[in-house]
């Protein structure tokens, strides 16, 4: 083995042993490992830099801000509480998220579609109180089995059509038959595929992730607050139950009454269906207590002086009363009868770290109470907060969604997938323009367009891509497909399994395009050689390079879940492992059946 290819072998086992045995962010492995590179000239310096300029990472970042912009409307969350509603259990949840993701990912581009679900996920979570981790990587590994269906699926079978296509025109593949790759060719194969890798997720998944262990922060934990709010008229939990609704089934927020008109409601709160107007008292912490403000469904009910300003450009704050604020020794309606008063919703009240008794609007301020205000900008500008207020922390983060613009971000995104499928342009391009069309609607800010990327993702997936140019030019990969060649040089079926175990190895190592590209070469001699048909050798291909299941870097919707779900990296390899072991069985036993050597 050349000395170039023994140091870039001896690299990236150093990578993955630092992924898996310490708690360095991925992110910095991948730069050290980029870095390394560069300074023992693996590649040159251009090549191994090329995934900062690469269409798909760009890509990836753009669409970020499209899911941003579809979720601060409240578009995907709309659409998708009317498609998976509020599932009791993980088996439901899986059961209504991965069939239609896969479905969705055999026809478009699975990336936006995981971008978009991400953010989904992390809500019906918190709603249902599932374990997110159960839910994320099955989301990736699902949209990836259903890209393996069709032609158009991903692109990778994409570049294999056209390798084929070019063999084609040179003459190139002796003995064996080449023929052009319609859109469902893969489909005989990778239907039955996807449905076994699914079921298996959905009933075996959960025992290779196990739920992720609570480590709220203290303060967090401990400090509860009496929250107000009142049923908005026109919400969609108007006629719907507490429990059905999963608004308050945290184990972090308690239901204290319901007052309807003059009727205070104490009994089986959880079964009452709510109506519009209805004040609603709970008691929770501040993340549960932020979440129900972030509803939209429900609005404060104590507000000083009206507010001009629309919702969605409101703000969270904490801040504890002062003893000279002229709020102390009154009772919230009457500082709304002042003035002089600024601009705020009364959203909760916190003393001595535990809920007030009572109704808010008969509560008598005392200094040091802690409270949590929506606020506009003006409070930070125009109020005299500092005589009020001892302190004021802004809860960064948290956001309504401006659902009057739903349908206007559902219309752009629909039209960026149309424009894709339909082969007018690219992807980014595409988002590009959907990003521009968000922001220019007033779909999406450019502060929260900014703050959605994912920094530490693009980061992984640009170093990623450079570092597939070092196992290209340093002779690596051509070592491993030389080995893999020797294996099965009689058999066709051996021969079909190493063709597989080396593209799904090299698509877990570098990319699933370069995987392709490597060993669809290969594949086409060893057919020639055999005498045998070359499309079971073509579809699994396919099959093989989207087998990106064992490590998180193999594919980008991978690393998109990777820090959603807190995964570590040995979560990819043990339920990756089995997974590819599946497809690899199912494979190499229908690929002939189906297709004929």
């Amino acid at each position: 083995m050349p000395l170039n290819a023994t140091i870039t072998l001896a690299l990236l086992l150093v990578l993955f042993v630092l992924l898996i045995k310490t708690k360095i962010p991925a992110p910095a492995i991948f730069i050290g490992a980029l870095a390394a590179a560069l300074t023992l000239n693996l590649a040159p310096a251009e090549e191994l830099l090329k995934g900062f300029s690469n269409q798909g990472m760009l890509t990836v970042a753009v669409l970020f801000m499209v899911a941003a912009g579809m979720y601060a409307t409240g578009a995907i969350t709309m659409i998708m509480d009317k498609l998976i509603g509020l599932p009791k259990s993980v088996f439901g949840a899986q059961l209504k998220i991965l069939p239609p993701i896969a479905f969705g990912s055999a026809f478009l581009n699975n990336t936006p579609l995981v971008a978009m679900m991400i953010p989904v996920i992390r809500d019906l979570s918190r709603a249902s109180r599932l374990p997110a981790r159960q839910l994320y990587l099955p989301l990736s590994f699902a949209s990836i089995l259903g890209g393996m269906c069709t032609i158009i699926g991903t692109s990778t079978n994409l570049v294999i059509a056209g390798l084929v296509m070019e063999a084609m025109a040179k003459g190139d593949g002796g003995s064996s038959a080449l023929r052009d790759l319609n859109m469902f060719d893969p489909a005989p194969l990778g239907v039955p595929i996807a449905v076994v890798g699914i079921g298996f997720m959905i009933l075996a998944g959960r025992l290779f992730l196990t739920p992720a262990e609570n480590n709220k922060a203290a303060d967090v934990a401990l400090r509860h607050y009496t929250a107000e709010f009142e049923v908005r008229e026109g919400s969609r939990i108007v006629g719907r139950t507490l429990e059905e609704t999963g608004i308050a089934s945290g184990e972090s927020v308690e239901v204290l009454y319901i007052r309807r008109g003059n009727r205070l409601l104490t009994n089986d709160l959880m079964h009452e269906e709510l109506a519009a107007g209805d004040l609603l008292s709970f008691s929770a912490d501040v993340t549960a207590m932020v979440d129900l403000w972030r509803t939209n469904a429900l609005v404060p009910h104590l507000t000083l002086n009206p507010m001009e300003t629309e919702r969605h450009t409101h703000h969270l704050v904490k801040a504890v009363v002062s003893r000279q604020s002229k709020a102390v020794g009154k009772k919230i309606p009457d500082i709304s009868g002042d003035a002089n008063a600024c601009q705020y919703k009364f959203v909760a009240l916190s003393r001595d770290g535990q809920p007030v008794a009572g109704p808010l609007e008969e509560v008598t301020i005392e200094a040091g109470d802690n409270a949590v205000l929506e606020v506009n900008d003006d409070f930070f500008y125009e109020c005299q907060i500092e005589h009020d207020f001892a302190l004021t922390k802004a809860l960064d983060g948290f956001h309504l969604q401006r659902t009057d613009r739903a349908v206007e971000a559902s219309l752009i995104t629909l039209a960026m997938v149309v424009v894709v499928a339909l082969g007018w342009m690219s992807m980014l391009n595409a988002s590009l323009l959907a990003t521009g069309a968000m922001i220019a609607t007033g779909c999406l800010t450019l502060r929260t367009a900014a703050r959605s990327i994912d920094w530490g993702t693009l980061v992984v997936i640009a170093c990623a891509i450079g570092l597939e140019s070092a196992v290209t030019r340093s002779g690596l990969a051509e070592q491993i497909a030389g080995l893999l060649t020797g294996v099965g040089r009689d058999n066709p079926y051996m021969a079909l399994a190493a063709v597989f175990v080396g593209c799904s190895f090299m698509t877990n190592v570098i990319t699933n395009n370069a995987a392709a590209a490597f060993m669809f070469p290969i594949a086409l001699s060893t057919a020639g050689k055999l005498g045998v048909n070359f499309m079971p050798f073509a579809i699994t291909l396919m099959i093989a390079a989207s087998c990106a299941f064992i490590t998180p870097t193999g594919y980008q919707t991978n690393l998109m879940v990777w820090g959603a779900g807190q995964y570590k990296f040995t979560d990819y390899t043990k339920i990756g492992s089995v997974l590819t072991l599946i497809v690899m069985i199912m494979t190499i036993f229908l690929a002939p059946l189906i297709y004929g050597f």
